[in-house]
């Protein structure tokens, strides 16, 4: 039932995002229904989505856990590694410097690594259709950056190294708060466990 729930999420939470790339469509889904309704249906689908994955993995791993492969142990030290840059990649993509301005899109890049970090060190059906949908859906709205023809919205000021510094500041604090306070408490499992 969760992998299942979670499954519906992870299409209620993509569908907008999808959508998103589709620029003609998008323009006139604005166009009818005006860009503060648009975003508030944009944001609540994707809320819902968010929560149908919560909940649905959540159920899923205390309920019907499917093993499909065993990942050695090696792949959390990995994975916990391969966190920082992921979350340093994000935070830049909202404190614009240097970083964003070489990698053009690091949220994107951040999700992959994220992702592609978490199926190394899992090897249970959900959590690979989880991360590989991630996944997925990054590599594909990357590819479709490339094809879009507007920006989508006005251009954020990319500023200098101090902005990169600032993120990799905030970036190493969120990391830390995400690995000892977020994972184990709302996720339920240590990233420095066995």
């Amino acid at each position: 039932m969760g992998l299942l729930v979670m499954i519906v999420g992870l299409a209620l939470f993509f569908a907008p995002h999808v959508f998103t790339t589709k620029r003609d469509a998008r323009t006139q889904a604005i166009a009818r229904l005006g860009e503060g309704t648009y975003k508030i249906l944009y944001a609540l689908v994707s809320l819902a989505g968010l929560a149908l994955i919560i909940w649905g993995f959540a159920h899923y791993r205390a309920t019907g856990w499917i093993d499909v492969w065993y990942p050695p142990k090696a792949m959390k030290h990995i994975t916990i590694a391969l966190m920082l840059p992921a979350v340093i990649l994000v935070v830049a993509s909202y404190l614009r410097g240097r970083i964003y301005a070489t990698l053009k899109h690091p949220m994107l890049a951040g999700i992959k690594l994220w992702a592609v970090a978490h199926l190394l060190a899992n090897g249970d059906l959900g959590s690979i259709i989880l991360f590989g949908s991630f996944l997925g859906w990054a590599v594909y709205d990357r590819i479709s950056l490339k094809y879009r023809t507007d920006a989508g919205a006005p251009p954020i000021p990319v500023g200098g190294v101090t902005n990169d510094l600032i993120a990799v500041a905030v970036g190493v604090v969120a990391y830390l708060a995400l690995a000892f306070a977020f994972h184990p408490v709302v996720i339920g499992v240590p990233v420095m466990g066995s």
